[in-house]
């Protein structure tokens, strides 16, 4: 129900609870102790105005990284389920915490866990997907308190497992439970005060965008922006559900996403046709080499992956010369789970013939803009600005709004300040 992808906008319940606002609120803004008592001083604020609130949060910090850092030292590629079982603790410490700091203020608030709250998800430990949110827990909750806290990141299946639903997750929780509820508008507190139209804490000259597209937003997140969880953004498009991007560590307005009016998205292509730039470095080519160049090869390969569960993003496939029966192939996965995704293909190329190998030296640029499709030159522009810095070419892919190469990790940063500073993106975006 929430994977990324295009599916029909479907109307958003009406608001179960009058007066109701949806916050999430990230690691980085619950760090510490001193932390969440300001997020609880800010949640009261807005209690005290009248409204009921309903609360995701994630796990404190970087505790989620603590956690996976410990059980690897316990063993080396644990398993999944129990992977779950561990890292689902962070949110409900953090969910705990918070409740019990808005209790000593004397607000009424209630924490939950994602299975307490209703989210209901599918079987895939580490990368579950919401299948349906039971609103009534928390409707039934909020007649009797005014702040429901749900622990992002986590659900339930059918069968009674926890499940998690990847990294940045609690942003799909949160929006989910906006849409449940019939709530208009999604505030997301994080660390920065918006979208920027790259990493500001890797370029300073980023500018941040007043608001932004679904779509584009959509491709930023999918592409390695970690400000919002990409199926967050394809939850809120379908439900339209407002998403308001803002600094825990401030009261300025920061970014809306939402679904821009005709006319502006016309002037938004007419005067940048790229919106942003995104670097992901999270991921590991997987290279494929002396397989046999005949029909099903590719498909038995990919359809292994799939059913383990490895998600596999940008995909070459090596054209053969003359009389070559033999190909290679590269294609990139998850850096976590690049180890899977070679020991599911080398059973495959025992029997097929080939070897199997994996490269983490990668990092994945992208530009995104609406108009990228349309207008002329916006590819040649991205390879001078990473020709430029020295940086090789190594896997291309395109779509309609995006353009991603892959280059050396080594190189990436120096890359993205070029490619950022080729289209002229330090700009106020609008001027």
């Amino acid at each position: 129900m929430d994977g990324v992808g295009h599916a029909p906008t479907e109307r958003r319940p009406e608001p179960l609870v009058p007066g109701l606002v949806v916050h999430k609120y990230g690691g980085t803004s619950l760090g510490d102790v001193e932390r969440i008592r300001k997020v609880a001083t800010r949640i009261q604020r807005t209690v005290d105005r009248g409204h009921k609130v309903a609360v995701t949060v994630s796990a404190m910090g970087h505790s989620t990284d603590q956690l996976i850092a410990t059980a690897r030292e316990v063993h080396a590629r644990p398993d999944r389920r129990e992977l779950d079982m561990l890292m689902a603790t962070g949110e409900q410490v953090s969910v705990a915490l918070l409740c019990m700091a808005l209790q000593h203020h004397g607000v009424r608030a209630r924490s939950f866990t994602g299975a307490q709250a209703g989210l209901l998800t599918d079987g895939v430990f580490g990368s579950a997907r919401i299948l349906q949110v039971d609103p009534t827990p928390l409707v039934r909750a909020l007649e009797q308190v005014d702040v429901v806290l749900i622990a992002g990141f986590q659900g339930v299946d059918a069968a009674g497992e926890l499940t998690t639903l990847g990294r940045g997750g609690s942003d799909t929780t949160a929006v989910a439970i906006a849409a449940a509820l019939g709530a208009e508008e999604c505030e997301v507190f994080t660390d920065t005060d918006g979208v920027y139209t790259t990493d500001p804490h890797l370029i300073p000259s980023a500018a941040k965008l007043a608001c932004i597209d679904y779509d584009e937003m959509l491709e930023l997140a999918a592409l390695g922006a970690e400000v919002l969880h990409p199926r967050s953004v394809w939850y809120a498009r379908r439900y339209r559900i407002r998403i308001h991007v803002r600094s825990s560590f401030s009261f300025q307005d920061g970014t809306v996403v939402t679904a821009l009016p005709r006319a502006q998205e016309t002037a938004m292509k007419t005067d940048r046709p790229v919106t942003g730039v995104a670097l992901d470095d999270q991921h590991a080519r997987i290279n494929v080499l002396g397989v046999p160049d005949v029909p099903g090869v590719a498909g038995r390969i990919f359809g292994a992956l799939g059913a383990a569960g490895v998600n596999v993003d940008m995909i070459i496939q090596g054209v053969p010369g003359a009389g070559d029966s033999r190909q290679q192939m590269s294609f990139t996965v998850p850096r976590d789970l690049a180890g899977d995704a070679v020991e599911v293909v080398r059973p495959l190329l025992a029997e097929l013939g080939g070897e199997v190998s994996a490269d983490d030296g990668i990092a994945k640029l992208s530009i995104v803009g609406v108009a990228i499709g349309s207008t002329p030159g916006v590819a040649g522009r991205l390879f001078a600005a990473v020709a430029g810095i020295g940086a090789n070419i190594e896997m291309i892919t395109t779509s309609e709004v995006r353009i991603s190469v892959v280059i050396p990790k080594l190189l990436a940063e120096q890359a993205l300040q070029a490619v950022h500073d080729a289209f002229d993106l330090g700009r106020v975006a609008g001027e």
